[in-house]
């Protein structure tokens, strides 16, 4: 099949197959490909801003029973490392978090055994007493499922009591690929992707922002990695008219060092262009979702520059704090003022954001 049909087809704003797009993948010239790809961002984000934003992501735990084999953070519960984040702890990350320029906390635990709704409701609700401003950006579809499995709820009742109790949004965390057969290896305990999946769906029924994201680079197929992004553009397909859906589209290679899955020789071997092709088919298979954000974080900041003349419109956030995935290999870091030459070195206006894509100014703090 002729790679210029399927592009044209494409920038006419017609779906693209999984078959499709794995032709694309496999064949056409990266090139091409980018120049589709940034048309299309064109069309979806016609300004020359580029957008990121600063949040801190802490970890409500490291305990955690989901077996993911990519994940050198997680420990069981009587292992000597093992933690649950206390009140005066998150109280003092938040201050600091406020004097950065932030108002956002990423927030992710984990499927914690013994952690039932009322935990969380309980630290949502203080969080947000104590600090009324602050946004919540919490817990991913996996842990929220869990959650609703310990309680013998249903998922959206389980998001309305978060939501009453301060949630303001759901990452796509867990995601990894939304194939069973890749889940089932590589995170054998992780509740499934029609889960994750259901969860979601709820939550934009409820209209509740969320975002979509995708680990690649293991074990998985291209054609695997295109089916997950079909299901997440028939997902937000599905979402209520009023309602955001999936604000962005994150993915990242697999970070293998030190992990379980390099241990059975499966290594991270995602070549910079192979990135780059990514996240222009990211941006070619999802016409639906308006934002596409390059990951800096396990990238590097050049390759994330060349993203945004292949799709993506968002380099996301400085990250004043992750654990996770710079527990396997990533060592990049940035701060506000290089983020923001990054983005006029690449040919574009940086535009501070918030978790629903609003345009802020920058804090007078984050230029001194």
């Amino acid at each position: 099949m002729n790679t210029n049909h399927l592009l044209n087809k494409a920038l006419s704003g017609n779906n693209l197959s999984i078959t499709e797009g794995a032709i694309l993948f496999n064949k056409a010239p990266l090139p091409e490909l980018m120049a589709a790809a940034h048309e299309l961002r064109k069309q979806k984000v016609p300004s020359n801003k580029v957008t990121w934003q600063i949040d801190r992501n802490v970890n409500i735990s490291n305990i955690c029973i989901a077996g993911c084999k990519f994940c050198n953070f997680h420990c069981g519960i009587k292992d000597s490392q093992a933690y649950i984040t206390t009140l005066p702890e998150y109280k003092a990350k938040i201050d600091e978090m406020l004097t950065l320029g932030s108002e956002q906390l990423l927030l992710q635990g984990g499927l914690h055994p013994k952690l039932g709704l009322d935990f969380y409701v309980n630290l949502f609700s203080e969080l947000k007493k104590e600090y009324p401003n602050i946004k919540l950006h919490a817990l991913g579809p996996p842990e929220i499922a869990h959650i609703a499995n310990i309680e013998n709820l249903s998922y959206r009742e389980t998001i309305k009591q978060l939501v009453s109790a301060g949630l303001d949004s759901i990452p796509g965390g867990g995601a990894e690929i939304l194939v069973d057969r890749v889940r089932k290896q590589i995170s054998p305990a992780k509740p499934n992707a029609q889960a994750w999946f259901d969860v979601m769906f709820e939550a934009h029924r409820l209209g509740l922002l969320t975002t979509a994201t995708m680990m690649f680079g293991h074990i998985e197929t291209i054609e695997e990695r295109m089916e997950h992004l079909v299901k997440i553009r028939e997902l937000q397909a599905k979402k209520p008219d009023q309602a955001v859906g999936f604000s962005a589209f994150i993915c990242w290679p697999y970070q293998s060092k030190g992990t379980k899955l390099e241990q059975m020789g499966v290594s991270s071997n995602v070549t910079p262009s192979e990135y780059i092709r990514m996240v222009a088919l990211s941006r070619i298979m999802l016409p639906n979702i308006i934002h596409i954000q390059a990951s800096w974080l396990t990238v590097g900041i050049e390759t994330a520059q060349i993203c945004l003349h292949a799709g993506a419109d968002d380099l996301g956030s400085i990250m004043i704090e992750e654990n996770v995935v710079s527990s396997a290999g990533a060592t990049y870091s940035i701060n506000a003022q290089a983020m923001q030459k990054a983005i006029r070195d690449a040919g574009f206006e940086p535009q501070l954001r918030n978790q629903a894509y609003e345009h802020i100014p920058v804090p007078d703090v984050v230029n001194r």
